[in-house]
């Protein structure tokens, strides 16, 4: 069966612009991390029900890749791939991080509706296929249509790609589970301060390694100071970046020495 990799992201930078309805909207750019990927495959199985074989802590209907499915099945009606479903189990070898801020759950779920329009000849366009991942969850478009950079708005539905080199990252994750609806009430209740359409535009015109090297942590990532005001246990990391609500940081590798 063919293996497909299933990259992590940081984000380098992630403003808040406003709110719609209960959903904050915001302006950041994604950048996939080389190094650090999921693989994803297919194997025969006996039994009908949907299956999920690795490493993960929760139940298989909880699970975005069965999110992923669902959504698909329901758009799709396709018999061919409810009984290709019935016939196989998915497979992940988990090297991503969960709870981590590095979009590991939504791009597994992406690169799932992926691997079966592809093996299964679905014929679905990447943008019918990132507008079912917006169903499954914020970040599962910009997994989908597969860019290495790009700028991401709205709710995450948005998603225009950023030509820029990619960065070689360092990523460290310490061992605390964020919760993201509660970082971003945090943020909502005590530091809400969403920035104004031409200051995400000029942002969103800037190379990320300007960014990086002229911004500072703090301001980069508008969930870091409410991740710190909600975690007690996460602590600053001097020199560090952090990605989405976390718990992961990164930084450039060139930076480290020694």
């Amino acid at each position: 069966m063919i293996r497909y990799r299933a990259y992590a992201k940081v984000n380098i930078f992630l403003k808040i612009t406003g709110m719609r309805g209960e959903y904050h909207t915001l302006s950041s750019r994604f950048m996939r991390v080389q190094n650090l990927f999921d693989t994803l495959w297919f194997e025969p199985k006996s039994t009908p029900e949907f299956e999920i074989r690795g490493n993960f802590d929760c139940e298989v209907h909880s699970n975005t890749i069965y999110k992923a499915y669902k959504h698909l099945q329901a758009s799709t009606h396709s018999d061919k791939l409810a009984l290709f479903m019935e016939t196989h189990a998915v497979c992940v070898d988990k090297q991503i991080p969960s709870f981590a801020g590095l979009g590991g759950g939504s791009s597994d779920a992406a690169t799932f509706l992926r691997m079966c329009n592809e093996e299964l000849e679905l014929g679905r366009s990447v943008e019918e296929l990132a507008d079912i991942g917006a169903r499954v969850g914020a970040d599962v478009p910009f997994f989908v249509y597969g860019y290495e950079s790009a700028n991401v708005s709205g709710i995450g539905e948005i998603v225009e790609r950023y030509i820029e080199p990619l960065i070689d990252f360092e990523v460290v994750t310490p061992d605390i589970q964020i919760s993201t609806p509660a970082i971003y009430r945090y943020y909502r209740e005590h530091l809400y301060a969403p920035i104004s359409a031409k200051d995400a535009e000029k942002l969103e015109n800037t190379p990320s390694m300007e960014i990086l090297r002229t911004m500072t942590p703090k301001v980069a990532n508008d969930l870091y100071p409410s991740a710190l005001g909600c975690y007690s246990e996460l602590s600053e990391k001097k020199g560090w970046f952090f990605s989405g609500s976390g718990s992961s940081f990164f930084r450039i590798k060139e930076n480290i020495h020694g």
